[in-house]
């Protein structure tokens, strides 16, 4: 049986993994978080994977706080650059494949066309550069991974958008949604699907790739199909285009999935029918 190591197992991502891992029975995953394993811990990786023999390795751990990376850049670089350079060079000797998650955060935003993998990156805050050179850091350390680069990640699990304006809506509270970024949606249980379907398959097809729902939009169509969907309609939305942050985000940050689509031969979800997906699913788990 082959056995899977799922790091950051607590985050949105991991517990994604935890969901799935049921109907994948065939693999022994292990699921660890943060308390259970610190990647920044050398000797912690070094010992765990001289304790057990891992086939594939999910790396859900990151710092992901793109706000407080302006002041916490030390601590970026270290969860997202450097726990990872370690990581990546256990994998290599260990001749374990290594999935990594990354962000369109390592380009600028300044395109106006769906940013390919070969597209020159060009960070503009610290999260995105913590995260690009992670991604730099694995490329030199081991051949067998796979860099997925993703967009607006959410989940029912965790604190993201998409349960931010749910619980809002709950509130009644007036939302005033920015109208100056445009991306895509992505839900976090379809990124995992894809793994396990590479990973099922045996698929060798390594490389950096961009996944993310298809479509696009801007924070404020996000938000106010979340509200249409969950029948809230009635939650008073504000466009928002002066909307400061702390970080610098890119204004336009749509990914073109060509790459993975002539890689890997699965259909992709637009981003408002995985929502309703999931917002259905959802619903019905908890009137069962």
């Amino acid at each position: 049986m082959k056995s899977i190591l799922v790091t950051g197992a607590s985050g949105q991502l991991g517990r994604c993994f935890q969901k799935l891992s049921e109907q994948y029975s065939q693999f022994d995953f292990v699921f660890m978080d943060s308390s259970e394993l610190d990647i920044t811990n050398k000797c912690n990786l070094h010992n765990l994977f001289g304790a057990k023999d891992f086939d594939y390795c999910i790396n859900c751990a990151a710092y992901t706080n793109v706000e407080k990376a302006e002041s916490e850049q030390e601590k970026a670089f270290k969860i997202n650059a450097e726990a990872v350079k370690v990581l990546a060079e256990i994998c290599h000797f260990s001749s374990t494949t290594l999935f990594h998650f990354s962000t369109d955060y390592v380009f600028n935003g300044k395109s106006n066309v769906p940013y390919s993998e070969d597209h020159k990156t060009d960070p503009i805050n610290v999260y995105g550069a913590s995260k690009l050179k992670g991604e730099e850091n694995i490329r030199k350390s081991t051949n067998k991974y796979f860099i997925f680069r993703t967009s607006w990640l959410y989940s029912e699990f965790g604190h993201n958008f998409f349960n931010t304006i749910l619980r809002k809506a709950e509130e009644k509270a007036t939302l005033n949604i920015t109208t100056a970024q445009k991306g895509i949606p992505t839900n976090a249980n379809d990124l995992a699907k894809l793994v396990m379907d590479i990973i099922s398959t045996e698929n060798a097809n390594y490389g950096v790739y961009h996944f993310s729902n298809e479509g696009e939009a801007t924070w404020y169509e996000f938000a106010e199909a979340i509200l249409e969907i969950s029948g809230h309609s009635d939650i008073v939305l504000k466009k928002d285009d002066s909307y400061k942050t702390i970080a610098t985000r890119p204004e336009y940050s749509v990914l073109s999935k060509k790459e993975l689509q002539q890689n890997f031969n699965l259909p992709l979800l637009h981003w408002r029918e995985s929502l309703e997906k999931l917002y259905n699913s959802e619903i019905l788990k908890q009137s069962s």
